[in-house]
């Protein structure tokens, strides 16, 4: 009969202990210190946010007078822009991260401390990534590609959209965009620092007159080349080369700027073939163009 009164008494026990727990805690103490801590981190926040738009501010400054200075938008210096503003930015949440976690109590300079052993931990599982940041630096230091070049990465063409340390982002010309891993680029071919040739062949009927052919290109290409500034250097030449057994074609060779090849080709292609065909030459059904640039 004892034994229930003693288990109530031990529960009365720790409801007592319990309860002056509760009691001895200095609520109001901590309630402050919340208190305290949140305007801590508000003003954090406030700081962070007052020095991300001085940031930019100062970036965009510095850029725009350089782009006025010089009255053009080189593709380096979008590229620079972008990195400087990535860098920026990466920086300043690295502080307010830091700073948000040594407010809350967090001890972040012995994590830091001990970053050693746990690097040491995953340093096999970070050689990608510490490859994706020496390949990428390296292609930033050698220049090897900008923001908004033409070029073939990996069996990929498209235009640069962002060089960072860690990807390079090219959009295909169909408006896929590919995020490449920095170390996966090996051979990287720029189509964008230096003039892009054109090159058109038209098949021709073994009978058909060379003279008149000839005669009818020259008037495109001097009608048609001084309109369009895209175009380098003007066709020199009209030639006539074999495409195949007993074929012909004539061929035209032009350079034009960088990214503009292909609008050139397809725009005097139709030329060459409307002025033939107005000057009564014939033309097989099947043509044979060869662009190459």
């Amino acid at each position: 009969m004892d034994q229930p009164n003693d288990v109530l008494q031990d529960v009365d026990e720790q409801l007592n202990l319990f309860a002056a727990f509760w009691e001895s805690i200095e609520w109001q103490e901590i309630a402050f210190s919340i208190f305290i801590i949140a305007i801590q981190i508000l003003l954090a926040v406030i700081v962070f946010l007052i020095l991300k738009r001085i940031g930019r501010y100062v970036i965009e400054k510095v850029f725009t007078r350089y782009i006025k200075e010089k009255h053009t938008v080189p593709n380096r210096l979008n590229t620079l822009h972008k990195l400087s503003k990535n860098i920026f930015n990466a920086v300043l949440y690295f502080f307010l991260v830091y700073v948000i976690l040594e407010l809350i109590g967090i001890p972040v300079g012995t994590l830091l401390a001990s970053a050693g052993v746990i690097g040491l931990a995953l340093s096999l599982g970070a050689q990608g990534f510490v490859a994706d940041i020496v390949n990428g630096f390296m292609i930033l230091l050698e220049k090897q590609i900008d923001v908004g070049d033409v070029v073939e990465i990996s069996g990929l063409t498209g235009t640069v959209e962002d060089v960072n340390l860690k990807t390079t982002q090219v959009k295909d010309f169909d408006g896929t965009l590919h995020f490449i891993p920095n170390r996966e680029i090996t051979i990287i071919s720029n189509r964008s620092r230096a003039d892009m040739r054109v090159l058109i062949q038209i098949r021709l009927y073994p009978s058909t007159s060379l003279q008149d052919v000839r005669k009818v290109m020259e008037q495109v290409n001097k009608e048609s080349i001084p309109e369009y500034d895209e175009i380098t250097i003007a066709p020199t030449e009209i030639s006539f080369v074999p495409v195949g057994p007993g074929q012909l074609a004539v061929q035209i060779i032009m350079y034009t700027k960088s990214g503009t090849q292909y609008g050139m080709r397809n725009i005097f292609y139709e030329k060459y073939v409307d002025a033939l065909t107005k000057a009564g030459i014939d033309l097989p059904n099947v043509t044979l163009e060869l662009p190459n640039g």
